[in-house]
């Protein structure tokens, strides 16, 4: 089945454009391995990326940076030998497509031809058009990504708010129109203020994708891990968290090991006799 025709509810391309065209809304979710991909898979869920955040959430590393090409590879391809109807997005990692457009085209192709995505993702703006166009009119589709852009945390002077003085957001407006034209099919907006994501989803016809952006946007993404609950110290304010998983992994692991070694685990098991 191709990934750009969308039968039997099967997730492509246009199905993501026309859902703006309609005015509904885009549901993501980040996804790093087969066992979290067999119950997204089971879900609603409209698109799906692997996301270099992977380097936090499953590697235990400080920041994104540290992701390399075969980190991102395995994880995806790991995902997509389950996953059959959302859309596959990957990260391309720091310093795997800003040398130079021909280095982001054959670290994309890998992504698609090992890992399996349908799609990849990279940030930046108007720097990286040419990356872009090259991806582009060699069939492989893009995200861009503006606002907070975690691979230069270090530039931006730490996770914060990014467009709220006058310079910084009529940049990032520039840039979204650059990157829709550049071909683009979609654009993460992370950690801008409301109006300044109003204001680019209005002036773009492509859908536009939220973290910590408002409600405006066209749709939203946030990491499965943090919306699961996973990590009881992480609550940044964008962050709703739909599931306590921690305390009942937490809990389920205390009365495994209390039954062990009380000896009721597996003698209370009916599997032995």
């Amino acid at each position: 089945m191709s990934r750009y025709s969308c039968r039997d509810g099967v997730v492509s391309i246009n199905t993501i454009r026309q859902r703006k065209e309609a005015g509904g809304k885009i549901s993501m979710v980040t996804c790093y391995d087969a066992a979290f991909a067999r119950l997204v898979e089971s879900s609603p869920i409209d698109m799906v990326l692997v996301g270099d955040s992977l380097g936090s959430v499953m590697l235990g590393l400080d920041d994104p940076t540290q992701v390399t090409m075969e980190h991102m590879v395995s994880h995806t391809a790991a995902v997509s030998r389950i996953l059959r109807r959302p859309l596959l997005c990957a990260d391309l990692p720091f310093l795997s497509y800003q040398s130079s457009p021909q280095e982001a085209l054959r670290n994309a192709g890998r992504l698609l031809q090992e890992g399996g995505a349908h799609a990849v993702k990279l940030e930046g703006g108007q720097q990286v058009v040419a990356q872009i166009k090259t991806l582009v009119s060699a069939g492989i589709p893009v995200m861009g990504h503006l606002g907070l852009t975690p691979q230069s945390v270090h530039m931006l002077g730490g996770y914060k708010v990014q467009g709220r003085d006058s310079k910084v957001h009529g940049q990032i407006l520039r840039d979204a129109v650059a990157l829709e034209e550049a071909g683009v099919f979609a654009l993460v907006l992370e950690l801008v203020p409301r109006e300044l994501a109003r204001q680019v989803t209005a002036s773009i016809a492509i859908p536009t994708i939220g973290i910590g952006a408002g409600p405006d946007c066209d749709g939203q993404v946030l990491v499965l891990h943090d919306l699961l609950g996973f990590d009881p110290e992480f609550n940044p304010r964008f962050l709703k968290k739909y599931a306590d998983f921690a305390q009942g992994i937490q809990q389920a692991l205390a009365v495994f090991n209390d039954e062990v070694k009380a000896g009721v685990f597996p003698a209370a098991c009916n599997s032995f006799e």
